[in-house]
């Protein structure tokens, strides 16, 4: 039977295309390599120096990725870091010649012009080469829109030969080998996964070097249509196609047919990891970190108040990590973008020691405190505000917070009225909550999930190494993506009595000693028509007697204080915690003994580094060095060290902070509980109405404080005896240094000793300095005056 006139013209077709093709092929590559008329082509330079956009990596001391900053989630990896798996999959399922062609595979040609074009099969497969998908990748194809069908198809060609073009620019210029780990640094995994390392966390929480056959196999099969084999959208599409990858590894002898066997009944075994900005450790200060390396000259109209334009004004003249992406420039003349760049921060945070902060925070507050106040609260009308407000005044704050959330901005910037939006906060709609037992979702009207969000406690942990001024760790929050607000570095909240050791490092300075013995008795102040005698939280039971300063601070008698404030100035108090580094607004009125400034954590914990530094206040650093994408350091990072009390000041310091330990209000860290019997300096602070409760702990190689409190001063413990400091803050301390001290590779040991001369000249060894331990607080006597 004679064939009809469309087969012989496909036949035809089919013979010029197979007589002139050759020709027409070289002739047309000669040209375009020794040429660059057709349009973008990329040129030599950019051959041998590719780009894409690289995202920034916050690595720890020990090496760890924190988290990262970028348009395309994409890090590189070298040849060396790839599981010899991964590198079998790719080559098994996307292009087995790699190794014997050099850029186009003519087979591959071959069998797209009969199977696919000539004889109609669209699953007989692609010829694109791994190199020319790597040219396609790196320098991206013209997406012109074109009408014209067969001008479609022309432009299409030309596109294709362009890729060929390139394909074979690379072959010239690089192995095999960089070829291969190239192109799977630039391929896209869907899931915002750009790159094999990228995948391997987000989708198996694993790296390169570690994968398995199966997950390679897996990771491998997604590349040709990253959401139809998603394992995340499809996870059963995910896993045929993963056993595809795994019949190709056997069917050219990667693996045995036992393996293939076994492998295939396999489940995907995903363990995910997805990256957000949100997630990963340490996000708060990799968000602070973000804002000072973006930040712009500082502009007066762009702040609220003048004192923190001068702040950050200060901050860019002095701090060379403010603004770092403004103040330097690329080789280009550009300036670095810190989400394409490839950046490599490195930070003082220890990983294990930022898992432990952030484990202890959780465990207490979760497990313990905030069961607490869900107890105390559940019966008051107010709830979780204070009983002594009225109605009018808990509405005031919740009217506040609704107009401070994005849904009040976004609605009042679309020219809603306020009535409207207000109607609209009552709505009940799905959405997902924050709870210290993992992320739940519920139906719950925008309202009502600003006073659910009301009853759960803040807190802040900073931990640093007062030698080096290296920060270890550091928690801003229970969860940066429910509560954006950091504690450690922007809140400022009153300290309590966390401030009476300055009062007594100036006590120090000007010749007292911890033994020296003082009144206890009530002290009073005149200021203009004020009369103002600030009280002890309780009784003493050594009330009219003399009494030692070290047994004052440990018992944090306000009496002791107050004697002490008249004895100096508070322009010496003031002064001496500015060479400590506070910075924070401090008013020179009588109380400030009690601790009424509001200061940053990081202020804190800073300050009281002097102590264990033997007086000299280093800056707490949060980097180290910043590289580039090839490992060339751009900056690095050293913090500011200077003498800001004497070195026999801070060993008496350090007596008097211990005696807090050992007989005070942080005798708990001796109990049954935490049994710590190694040697421990450090204060508890609390504050009116039990809003803020504090410890700062101070061991001879690290110093950590810790702020726990409600986001509003109205949002508080009723009972003292659980909402004291030396029971919100102390114990997530305590529970840090038993994770610390139980990891032997962080060096950090309980036999380790404070470096103190011997030779004081002063005695130290108080004989009955007092057994009473008294509650802390303060007396808020006209205070609002101050």
């Amino acid at each position: 039977m004679g064939l009809d006139q469309k087969t012989k013209k496909r036949y035809l077709l089919f013979f010029w295309i197979i007589f002139f093709l050759p020709f027409f092929c070289l002739t047309f590559i000669f040209l375009l390599i020794t040429t660059n008329n057709m349009g973008f082509m990329p040129s030599f330079k950019e051959l041998e120096n590719p780009k894409s956009n690289l995202a920034s990596e916050v690595l720890s001391e020990d090496g760890k990725v924190l988290g990262v900053f970028f348009y395309q989630n994409r890090s590189m990896i070298d040849f060396d870091n790839l599981s010899p798996y991964m590198i079998s999959a790719i080559v098994a399922i996307e292009d087995i010649r790699f190794e014997k062609h050099s850029g186009i595979d003519t087979r591959g040609l071959g069998r797209v012009l009969i199977k696919t074009l000539l004889l109609g099969n669209k699953d007989a497969g692609g010829g694109s080469t791994l190199t020319q998908q790597l040219a396609k990748n790196l320098f991206g194809r013209d997406t012109t829109v074109v009408e014209n069908a067969l001008v479609r198809k022309i432009h299409l060609g030309i596109v294709k030969f362009k890729e060929w073009v390139t394909a074979v620019r690379l072959e010239r210029n690089y192995t095999k080998k960089e070829i291969l780990v190239m192109y799977l640094n630039t391929v896209f995994f869907g899931s915002n996964s750009y790159g094999i390392k990228a995948a391997s966390k987000t989708f198996l929480s694993s790296t390169p070097d570690s994968l398995k056959i199966e997950e390679a196999a897996l990771l491998a099969g997604i590349i040709n249509a990253p959401t139809r084999y998603s394992p995340l959208i499809n996870p059963k599409k995910a896993r045929l196609r993963r056993n595809i990858v795994l019949m190709q590894m056997q069917r050219y002898n990667f693996i045995s047919k036992y393996e293939y066997d076994s492998l295939s009944k396999l489940p995907l075994r995903l363990k995910l990891s997805i990256s957000d900005h949100n997630e990963g450790q340490a996000a708060y200060m990799r968000e602070y970190i973000r804002r000072m390396m973006t930040a712009e000259v500082p502009s007066r109209k762009n702040y609220y108040d003048y004192y923190s334009y001068k702040r950050d004004s200060t901050d860019w003249e002095t701090n060379p990590l403010y603004g770092w992406i403004k103040k330097h420039i690329k080789p280009d003349g550009s300036h670095y973008d810190l989400y394409s760049d490839g950046l490599k921060i490195h930070t003082t945070i220890n990983s294990k020691m930022q898992i432990f902060a952030e484990e202890s925070l959780t465990d207490h507050l979760g497990n313990y405190l905030q069961e607490e106040f869900y107890k105390e609260k559940k019966a008051s009308r107010n709830g979780p505000f204070s009983s002594d407000l009225d109605v009018e005044q808990v509405q005031n704050i919740m009217n506040s917070s609704m107009r401070r959330s994005d849904r009040f901005r976004s609605m009042k910037r679309a020219g809603i009225s306020d009535e409207v939006i207000y109607k609209s906060f009552r709505k009940k709609v799905h959405m997902r909550i924050f709870s210290w037992r993992g992320e739940r979702d519920t139906i719950m009207s925008p309202y009502d999930s600003i006073r659910y969000y009301k009853y759960l406690l803040r807190a802040g942990f900073m931990s640093m190494d007062p030698h080096t001024g290296y920060i270890k760790a550091y928690v801003g929050g229970p969860s940066f993506r429910y509560f954006k607000y950091d504690h450690v570095l922007v809140s400022r909240r009153q300290v309590g009595s966390t401030i009476k050791p300055f009062l007594y490092t100036v006590a120090m300075q000007e010749g007292y000693s911890p033994c020296y013995k003082v009144p206890n008795v009530p002290q009073t102040f005149i200021i203009g028509d004020t009369i103002w005698s600030p009280k002890n939280a309780g009784e003493t039971g050594r009330e009219g007697e003399l009494v030692t300063l070290k047994w004052g601070l440990a018992n944090s008698v306000n009496y002791i204080s107050a004697w002490l404030i008249k004895q100096f100035s508070e322009g010496a108090v003031i002064d001496i915690m500015r060479k400590m580094g506070v910075t924070s607004d401090l008013l020179p009125v009588p109380s400030i003994i009690l601790g009424t400034p509001e200061i940053s954590l990081y202020e804190m914990t800073g300050a009281y580094s002097t102590f264990a530094n033997k007086g000299v206040y280093i800056t707490p650093t949060f980097v180290t060095k910043i590289e580039d994408r090839s490992g060339t350091v751009l900056s690095r990072f050293y913090p500011q060290k200077k003498e800001a009390i004497s070195e026999k000041t801070s060993a008496l310091m350090i007596n008097l902070l211990e005696a807090v330990i050992t007989e005070g209000t942080g005798l708990r860290l001796r109990g049954n509980r935490f049994n710590m019997d190694n040697q421990i300096a450090g204060k508890t602070g609390t504050t009116q109405n039990q809003s803020d409760g504090w410890f700062m702990g101070i061991t001879p190689n690290l110093v950590s404080g810790v702020w726990v409190g409600g986001e509003d001063r109205s949002v508080h413990f009723n009972n003292l005896s659980i909402g004291q400091g030396a029971n919100m803050a102390l114990p997530i301390w305590a529970l840090y240094m038993e994770k610390v001290y139980a990891n032997g590779d962080l060096a950090i040991s309980q036999l380790d000793t404070f470096d103190i001369a011997s030779n004081l000249n002063v005695s130290v060894n108080c004989k009955n300095s007092g057994e009473s331990i008294i509650k802390e607080n303060y007396d808020d006597t006209n205070i609002e005056k101050y």
